[in-house]
């Protein structure tokens, strides 16, 4: 299990404005602005919940963010719905679509997902399974 997931962005109010749309969907609530001496960014969680966390935030590093071949991050759904409805508001806020919500029984009889691209290029999976949430 992971403590939090951070990716880079560019355009820091693109990316920003974009997964306020996304992970509502899912019950994710944008999390306060606190500074942390670390460069400009937001984060998302679950209501009453700390961990896990999810970030979009400028690079440490200073160089321009890039996404990651291969790299994908993933966030479960609590329905077939809710897969639905964060693919949907993803394709409405510019993502590009890299496989519309369905079954995926080669993964697993139960396994719902969807997939798409964020405006910045990194590749996000909307998933369902009856024993994942």
């Amino acid at each position: 299990m992971f403590s939090h997931i951070q990716i880079g962005a560019r355009d820091l109010a693109t990316m920003i404005t974009f997964y306020d749309a996304v992970l509502t969907t899912l019950g994710l609530v944008r999390m306060p602005d606190e500074d942390d001496d670390g460069p400009a960014g937001a984060g998302w969680r679950l209501p009453g919940r700390k961990w896990p966390q999810f970030f979009v935030q400028l690079p440490f590093n200073g160089l321009p963010a890039t996404w990651g071949n291969g790299t994908q991050v993933s966030f479960a759904a609590h329905s077939q719905k809710q897969v639905q409805a964060a693919w949907e508001a993803a394709m409405a806020m510019g993502g590009k679509d890299e496989g519309a919500p369905g079954l995926r029984p080669q993964y697993s009889e139960d396994y719902f997902g969807a997939y798409c691209r964020d405006p910045e290029g990194n590749k996000l999976c909307f998933v369902h399974a009856d024993d994942m949430v």
